[in-house]
């Protein structure tokens, strides 16, 4: 018997330690191919079809495709495992690998594996193995190529391959070269080039201070100068009869971080006086400003518009202790009601500290409304009492293929949860945001987005019903689940994901849920102080996009050469194959699959009324198959409208304000945030509805008359369109500018993609401008037609960039914001540099050594080149600097 024991323990033992030297072989090709494997991506074409790729046949949307070679460098020992797998991010789905030693596989979004075949013979030290693959659609900027590809072998820890764990794609990737920036060969885009720049920038010159002076952002109706002006050096006292006392708090905050002494003499005397104000004046927000030798004087039509017109007198004022201000006389009201942000953290998180930031210069700017998108297929970022695993799981991306601790890494954000992949906004966190807002004139909207975009959710759910299920409480289990278990449905969303991605509309366990979020949601509001008036319900994007108009049936017998094939007989409408959803329609409560957002749309906005909100509010297309906005329960039904005009949503805006809804202009070829400031393969951004959208161009957006913008910009290929409105023109509500996180990772990425263009969003959601024609239907506009004044607009537009130049950037670097600088424009002409700027104002610099030493431009002095020069702007407070450039 003791003999038997003591093999038995030997045979353990030897498993033991066998197991252990595995798990250790493992872990060393994971360490291996982590620390030593360089990778590179080099894009040979983005015209795929034109160069003689198998677009069509490879599936490819549109027919459109593009090659990439994926480059993989082993600067370590030789690998010969084929135990081992790469993890790595692509926003195009991979059609094909041209290397029979390696296959892709899709995961999920945009997470893609890498694996050796069977053919595959090892890593040899110091060996470069080239994988040409072919992806969907084309690659026009750096930033598609995202960051954090890892290892993970067996049981090993996975790790990131150090070569990619970096935000600036130039560590992995060959600059994007010749016409790869553009989309098709005939795009009629102008690359950014010093050059170019300069061409663009060459209208905007140098405005005096003086000509400045009364000029603020955003502009005011009337704005009187009366020729003097006032020294604030021994600081300001405010009489204050009209702000409540947080707001005061908050503007005090801005006054001191401007330099202002709030303990001096001269008086700024606050009042309201509502009965000062003509009939058209009578607006929520409208103020009188009054700035004189022996004080200011400032009425209120209400405590919002005397708030305003205190950040009217700061933003007359500039940074640091000696401040002067003009003597004017101001009479201000809003355009819009509504004049909002709405920023993604679902996508990546971003932090408290950043949005609080975002609060300061909205409430600087006269912005009110907040729009917070709180979830997404990526992440879930707010706690919920009584639903730990939406932020234990949905808020974290981690290497977990049960998701049972996490949701898979997603846009860049690799293995671990240590960065802004991760994170979440407990409910102490809210609350404070939710206060803070209140005490700048901030309404914060939260979206919790459904019944697509909604993965995290899903998948946290799924984790509760396990967890509860083995426990035997199934009653529990299924109180909240989000799915049906019996859907078998194929479906791919607009980013790739199955149908894990939607909340199934016709499961009351479903509606348990969404009442229990929207409940502790309105008690967080409550608690804060700031009742919950409007609740956001997504609604977008609940579609199949292998069901779109760019795919035709493989067997199809009219074939185009411009379509992908694709076996359609194997495509499901969403919830097409749930049988819960089944039965709902066969029992007569929907009409088809299709009608299945709009009717959750509906039955959710029941609860939003239950629950005594007012405003239900929602993106455009979730709501497109009700009747009109009487279908809903609650008093006001919003929407945020994000057709691009070039597609007809010039015209698509008046059909939807006619059906009763309050129109929020949205558009995303004008007021996305996450596009690209201009057409340079290094900018950030997404680019699916413009390749450019700068600070000009969302200051010369016209949201009421949106056929006018045809007549003054372009397509996303830089193509002039057509475009009028049929329905008569009822109002709009407001105008939002968005902020969608798919590539902005970091707080500093989130700044400069809002900051400085947000700026002249402020301004079109305020003042409505006298070159800004009146919306007639039947009007048509397009680059052939002369409806604007367009030197109007630019003399508009150059005061507008010199006050930015000028005064307002060093606002923003006082307030910690990371504001993108501009890239100057700079040309050689006989000899000497020429160099500008799109805001006048900024210093500018050049380097004729490569950046080693930088040297001021001076404007009237230009200096004698020979050779090579970079050129840079540089922050108003000269800590930062643009993208260099070279001539």
């Amino acid at each position: 018997m003791s003999f038997k024991l003591t093999a038995l323990a030997s045979v353990i033992a030897l498993a033991v330690t066998g197991c252990a030297s595995q798990g250790s072989l493992e872990q060393n090709v994971v360490n291996n191919l982590a620390e030593n494997l360089d990778v590179n991506y080099e894009l040979v074409t983005n015209h795929g079809a034109n160069e003689g790729l198998k677009c069509q046949e490879l599936n490819a949307e549109w027919a459109s495709c593009d090659l990439i070679n994926l480059t993989l460098v082993n600067n370590g020992p030789a690998v010969d495992s084929k135990d081992w797998t790469i993890y790595f991010h692509s926003i195009r789905m991979i059609l094909d690998v041209q290397n029979d030693q390696f296959k892709v596989t899709h995961v999920t979004g945009d997470l893609h594996t890498l694996e050796p075949t069977d053919k595959f013979d090892g890593f040899a030290e110091g060996e470069t193995v080239v994988i040409p693959y072919i992806g969907e659609y084309w690659t026009l900027f750096e930033n598609d190529y995202m960051p954090r590809a890892y290892v993970v072998s067996g049981d090993a820890k996975p790790k990131t391959i150090k070569s990619t764990d970096a935000e600036d794609p130039s560590a992995y990737l060959t600059p994007i070269s010749g016409d790869n920036w553009k989309r098709t060969p005939d795009d009629n885009n102008v690359l950014a080039t010093a050059q170019s720049r300069f061409e663009k920038n060459n209208d905007v010159n140098l405005i005096a201070k003086e000509e400045l002076a009364g000029s603020i952002i955003p502009t005011p109706l009337s704005t009187q100068l009366t020729g003097d002006s006032i020294s604030l050096a021994g600081g300001i006292n405010i009489e204050n009869e009209a702000i409540p006392g947080s707001m005061m708090v908050a503007l005090n905050d801005r006054l001191e971080m401007l330099g202002v002494n709030t303990e001096g003499q001269y008086a700024v005397k606050v009042t309201l006086d509502p009965t000062r104000f003509t009939k058209e004046q009578k607006i929520e927000g409208a103020y009188q400003l009054d700035v004189r030798e022996d004080a200011t004087y400032i009425v209120g039509y209400d405590y919002q518009g005397a708030f305003y017109g205190m950040q009217s007198l700061i933003a007359l004022m500039t940074t640091g202790d000696k401040n002067t201000v003009p003597t004017v006389k101001i009479t201000d009201a809003p355009r819009f009601d509504y004049r909002g942000v709405m920023v993604d953290v679902g996508r990546n998180f971003h932090s408290k500290a950043a949005i609080l930031r975002t609060l300061d210069q909205m409430s600087a700017y006269k912005m009110n409304k907040f729009h917070f998108h709180l979830t997404d297929d990526e992440g879930w970022r707010i706690e919920i009492p009584g639903l730990p695993e939406l932020t234990d799981i949905g808020s974290n991306r981690c290497h977990d293929l049960s998701e049972t601790q996490c949701v898979l890494p997603q846009l860049g954000s690799g293995p671990t949860s240590d960065n802004f992949g991760s994170g979440f906004y407990s409910k102490q966190d809210y609350i404070d945001i939710l206060m803070y807002a209140k005490a700048r004139g901030i309404e914060v909207i939260p979206e919790i987005d459904m019944p697509a975009h909604a993965r995290a959710a899903v998948v946290s759910m799924e984790a509760r019903y396990k967890r509860l299920a083995a426990s035997g409480d199934m009653e529990a289990a299924n109180q909240y689940r989000l799915m049906d278990p019996q859907d078998t449905s194929n479906v791919t969303t607009v980013q790739f994901y199955d149908k894990r991605s939607f909340i199934n509309p016709c499961m009351d366990s479903s509606v348990a849920f969404v009442d229990k979020v929207i409940a502790e949601m309105a008690a967080m509001h409550k608690a804060a102080g700031m009742p919950l008036n409007t609740w956001h319900f997504g609604g977008d994007e609940a579609k199949n996009i292998k069901q779109g108009a760019g795919f035709q049936d493989i067997n199809s017998a009219d074939k185009v050469a411009w379509k992908g094939d694709l076996d359609l007989s194997q495509q499901d409408k969403p919830f097409a194959k749930s049988p819960m959803c089944q039965q709902t329609i066969n029992d007569g409560i929907v009409a088809d699959y299709d009608h299945l957002p709009s009717y959750f749309a509906e039955r959710v906005s029941q609860l939003v009324a239950d629950q005594g909100i007012a405003n239900f509010q929602a993106w455009q297309d979730g709501l497109k198959y009700s009747e009109d906005a009487g279908a809903f329960a609650t008093d006001n039904v919003r929407v945020n409208f994000w057709d691009v005009l070039y597609w007809g949503g010039g015209a698509s805006a008046y059909d939807w304000s006619a059906k009763g809804y309050d129109l929020i202009v949205s558009n995303p070829d004008y007021v996305y945030m996450d596009m690209p400031y201009e057409v340079d393969p290094e900018e950030r951004g997404y680019y699916w509805a413009t390749r450019a959208t700068d600070t000009r161009k969302m200051f010369g957006f016209a949201p009421e008359n949106l056929p006018q913008n045809a007549e003054t910009s372009l397509d996303r290929d830089g193509n002039g369109f057509a475009s009028k409105g049929t329905a008569e023109y009822k109002g709009f509500y407001g105008l939002s500018a968005q902020l969608w996180s798919e590539t902005v990772r970091t707080d500093e990425q989130y700044e400069f993609m809002v900051f400085p263009r947000v700026l002249a969003a402020a301004e079109r959601a305020w003042h409505k401008a006298d070159w800004e024609v009146d919306y007639k239907a039947g009007v048509e506009y397009s680059q052939q037609t002369n409806f604007v004044n367009k030197d109007a607009l630019n003399a508009e537009w150059a005061r507008f960039a010199n006050v930015l130049g000028q005064r307002e950037l060093a606002k923003l670097d006082a307030a910690g914001i990371q504001y993108r600088v501009p890239v100057p424009g700079a040309k050689i002409e006989n000899g000497r540099l020429q160099m500008n700027v799109s805001m006048p104002g900024l210093k500018l610099q050049y380097s004729t050594d490569g950046g080693d030493n930088w040297n001021i431009y001076n404007h009237d002095a230009q200096p004698v080149i020979s050779g090579d020069v970079s050129v840079r702007a540089v922050s108003a407070n000269g800590l930062r600097f643009s993208r260099v450039t070279s001539l």
